[in-house]
Parts: structure tokens; sequence; C-alpha cells
């Protein structure tokens, strides 16, 4: 068995599933715009009009959140830097994901208390804030065990398969949170234009093939 051509095919096919992966990331992000800003009311924190403010939620918890998840799993397993620049670059794109999110998670209750709406009675509520708080918990256990000069290099081979494991089992829940929030959004907006639909729809396809593709670079780029 060649382990050099098989490498080199392993490289390859995660290089190729690091490109289709940003291509559908990318694509969501600009029909999400096109939804938010088109069909919708906009987008705006401070605003007065709650759905303005409802709107933050979607946008940061992908186009903030997911997305810079997504990017930092593939830099450390696919980019062409020193282990320790893709270590650092993987952390900071998380820790910047996670503090986007905490601001759409704050733009979801600010929304409720503008309308006196009941928090976290949703299946997508309780999905997406377990899935953050233990992505949070993850990147700080990471950042004690694999950035902290004192971590023994034992420690770190042993939490290094349940580190990968629980990242790629998140990511997958940070879909499902997404796709759930997704439906019920269109459930909220009723009758909605078929354009709109469809658009919602096409959204929530990029988004989930988003999260395969960036699970598929960085399943084959461990071979590499």
């Amino acid at each position: 068995m060649d382990l050099t051509a098989d490498r080199t095919t392993f490289k390859r096919q995660s290089s190729l599933s690091t490109l289709v992966a940003h291509f559908f990331g990318i694509l969501a992000v600009i029909l999400m715009l096109i939804w938010l800003l088109h069909y919708r009311e906009g987008i705006e924190y401070g605003s007065d009009n709650p759905l303005k403010v409802l709107n933050v939620h979607p946008f940061l918890m992908y186009c903030g959140f997911l997305f810079l998840v997504g990017q930092a799993m593939m830099t450390y397993k696919t980019s062409y830097a020193s282990h320790q620049v893709q270590k650092m670059v993987h952390g900071g794109l998380h820790l910047i994901g996670l503090v986007l999110g905490i601001v759409g998670i704050c733009a979801a209750f600010r929304f409720h208390d503008k309308l006196n709406l009941k928090d976290m009675v949703s299946l997508h509520s309780w999905i997406g804030l377990t899935t953050f708080i233990l992505l949070c918990l993850q990147w700080v256990l990471g950042a004690f065990t694999f950035l902290a000069p004192q971590s023994s290099s034992g420690t770190r081979t042993r939490m290094m398969p349940w580190h990968v494991l629980g990242g790629r089992a998140l990511l997958y829940m940070g879909i499902v949170a997404a796709l759930t929030g997704l439906m019920q959004r269109a459930t909220m907006l009723g009758q909605s234009t078929n354009a709109e639909s469809r658009l919602i729809n096409f959204t929530g396809l990029a988004i989930l093939l988003f999260g395969v593709s960036v699970d598929f670079s960085v399943a084959l780029g461990r071979y590499t």
C-alpha cells in the first residue's frame, strides 16, 4: 500500500470538501441577507421595531457563530500553516464566533422582552442554547488543554479524540438548531410569499450542506 499516495488523495479530497464548504457557507450568508433585508424588515439590534431586533438573531447565529465555527474547524486541519498558528487561529475564530453568538442570543431575548413573550419555550431554543453552552465549555476546556503551556503532552493526547468528536457533534447540533430556527420563523410568518418560502428552504439546505462539507473536510484532513 502506497501511504504517500493515499495521503495525497485524502489531502486532495479534503481540499475539495473545504472548497465546497466555503461555497455553501457563503451562499447561505448571501441567501440569509437577501431574506432579512429584502423580504423582512432589516437588521438592527437597537431598533424600536421588534422584528428588526429579532432579525439580528438568525443573522449572527449563522453568519457570526455557526459559519465561524465551521471555518475554525477547517482551519485547524486544512490550512497551510504551522501547528501553533493553526491552533491560535482555530481558537481565535471560535472565540469571535462565541462573542457574536452571545449578541445573537441577547437579540432573541430582547425581542421577547419587547413583546412580553416567554423565553425558552420552543425546541429550537432548547437545542440552540444547549449547543451554545456546550460549545463554550468545549472552548474553555480546549484552551486549558491545548493552549496552556502547563498542559502535558499525555493529557493532550488523551483529550484530542474527545475534543474532535465533541466538536463534530456540536457542529451538527448547531446545524439542527439553525434549521429548527428557520422552520419556527417560517411558521411565525404564516402566509408568506412562495418566493420567500423557497428562499428560506434554500437557505436551510445551504446551511445543512455547509455543515456536512465541513465535517467531510475535517474527517478527511485527519488522514493527510
